[in-house]
């Protein structure tokens, strides 16, 4: 017979689980989730200092991992402070656990010294959430959490514990087994045998891919796939990595930041196999005039996604690695030579703005050189706006679960924390995370964290002092009425990471960039590159919003 208490069995239960790292902040309703988690051998705490750091903290690991990962917060302004984090995860489909403390269970309903209703305001943002009622539930609801956390299309769940829960007394005469991911539907025959014969018989298909490739580990039969029918690849901003960038079959990202020849590539084709995508308005513009000549294939392990914004001419609900192995013999090699020769005379008449080699003369060309100079198996991270599209467009990523970005809800403030994520789960690899001012400054409290774990991250800051995509859209869309996103004074990021105890470098100010960078990467532990941007600097092309993916405004391209 075991006998512990309930904050002791949910530790010993995520221990159980595998879980090695747990980010967050101890708080008075879950001070004896801290007591017990301080007596274990096996999980190491990471002390964020904000919940929502600590949250993106727990994505960064899950992200790089595709595993579960649990952050921690107590109730009131601790589980408020994680929802943000929870809503991003829910978006991306990262798998994740939450467990937040609640007050005791007399106390609630009577708003009670920091109370809220965790349980309530989570509902719309997680897969599934718990109040737990007693201790013996604990045996059930943490290992149900990483099942359903992990299984079909990842996600979210959150478990709220009152303080009473975790002191109470429980004994019992059996450990539950770990929660696992349930086995994916399998796709019908029928669909397959239909599908091979429209990919067969199509002369003009294209392969779009998105994060539930990526979630499914599934790059490599989307390049074989690509290969034996030489079928064009698109991806969608969480897709990134699919097939390396600089493959020949790669058209890039679509949508609203695409090269000008992606989406008029994507126009003229008449097939789409679309594998683990939402067909969001990013991607697709205005969903009514997307490619209104092709045919679809929609691959997804969410059936809520088959025909939800765009009919399918096909469905198939599994998971994407499995579906396409089963697919891929009754595929037909094909050389499609006059389909690839029109995609090249596309990329000829409209050139890209993505450089394809790297400098220093534009944001873009600094990018593409750091992907030059870093290993190809660093990480790269991003928080959100200009620096994001401008890494999403000219990083030369080569693998999947290299790219960590906010995709669906766009949170700036992901990057930093993510990062430190993404380097607690893989310490061995170079974490790279690009951000810009206004981002950074959203959680710049985890540089103590940073510093304090001895991570591996280097955050390139591109400083154009404003909220530089808002300060574009004023300019384009608002007559150049820039209110409220031109910052009244320069911080000194330089000074404030150095206070940290990070290492620096302002390319600013360098007489030899490569060396530089090469510097920043060969010495492990937290660095900040610093690069002032001129806030003129735009992410073209660009689709307006609310427009055609064929209607773009474009600049210059770049050599």
């Amino acid at each position: 017979m075991f006998r512990m208490t309930g904050a002791e069995l949910t530790i010993r239960l995520l221990e159980r689980q595998g879980i090695r790292i747990v980010s967050g902040i101890p708080g008075g309703a879950n001070l004896p989730l801290y007591d017990a988690l301080s007596r274990s051998e096996h999980i190491h705490h990471v002390l964020a200092r904000h919940e929502q750091g600590a949250g993106f903290i727990a994505q960064g690991m899950a992200r790089v991992t595709g595993q579960p990962a649990v952050c921690l917060a107590t109730s009131g302004p601790g589980a408020t402070n994680i929802l943000t984090a929870i809503a991003d995860a829910k978006l991306d489909s990262v798998p994740l656990v939450c467990i937040t403390g609640q007050v005791p269970s007399p106390l609630m309903g009577t708003d009670a010294f920091q109370e809220v209703d965790t349980y309530g305001m989570s509902i719309a943002i997680t897969k599934h959430n718990f109040l737990v009622r007693s201790a013996q539930e604990l045996l059930s609801v943490i290992p149900e959490a990483f099942r359903l956390a992990a299984s079909g299309r990842p996600g979210p769940v959150l478990v709220d514990i009152p303080r009473d829960i975790q002191t109470a007394e429980i004994a019992f005469a059996q450990w539950p087994e770990p929660g696992e991911a349930d086995p994916a539907p399998q796709a019908y025959d029928a669909d397959i045998e239909t599908a091979a014969a429209m990919i067969n018989a199509a002369r003009r298909p294209l392969l779009w891919v998105g994060g539930g490739v990526i979630a499914a580990g599934a790059g490599g039969q989307v390049r074989a796939l690509a290969e034996k029918a030489s079928m064009p690849v698109t991806m969608t901003l969480m897709g990134l990595g699919a097939i390396p960038r600089d493959h020949p079959l790669s058209i890039g990202m679509l949508g609203m930041h695409a090269e000008r020849y992606t989406n008029m590539a994507l126009e003229a084709c008449d097939l789409i196999i679309a594998a683990g995508v939402r067909f969001d308005d990013r991607a697709t513009g205005k969903v009514q005039e997307f490619c209104p000549a092709a045919k679809v294939i929609h691959i997804d392990i969410d059936h809520s996604e088959i025909d939800k914004i765009r009919t399918a001419s096909v469905g198939i609900l599994g998971d994407i690695a499995e579906v396409l192995d089963v697919l891929m013999p009754k595929v037909q090699p094909n050389g499609r030579a006059e389909w690839l020769e029109y995609i090249a005379a596309l990329r000829a008449a409209f050139p890209q703005h993505a450089p394809v080699q790297g400098g220093y003369e534009t944001p873009q060309k600094l990018i593409r050189r750091i992907g030059e100079i870093a290993d190809e198996g660093a990480i790269v991270c991003t928080d959100v706006g200009k620096h994001q599209m401008w890494t999403a467009q000219s990083y030369p990523f080569r693998r999947q679960r290299q790219w960590l970005t906010s995709g669906g809800l766009g949170t700036m403030g992901f990057g930093l924390p993510a990062a430190i994520g993404a380097s607690l789960a893989a310490p061995d690899r170079r974490v790279i995370c690009f951000s810009g001012d206004g981002s950074l400054l959203m959680n710049i409290q985890e540089f103590a964290t940073a510093a304090e774990q001895k991570v591996n991250v280097t955050v390139v800051l591109l400083n154009n002092n404003c909220l530089g995509l808002v300060h574009q859209q004023q300019e384009l869309f608002f007559r150049g009425n820039y209110f409220s996103s031109e910052y009244q004074i320069a911080v000194d990021f330089l000074k404030i990471a150095e206070g940290f105890g990070w290492r620096t470098v302002d390319l600013g100010t360098s007489a030899d960039p490569d060396a530089d960078i090469a510097r920043a990467f060969a010495q492990r532990g937290p660095c900040l590159v610093h690069v002032p941007v001129d806030r003129e600097e735009k992410v073209l092309p660009m689709v307006p919003p609310g427009a055609a993916n064929r209607i773009m405004i474009e600049g210059e391209a770049h050599a």
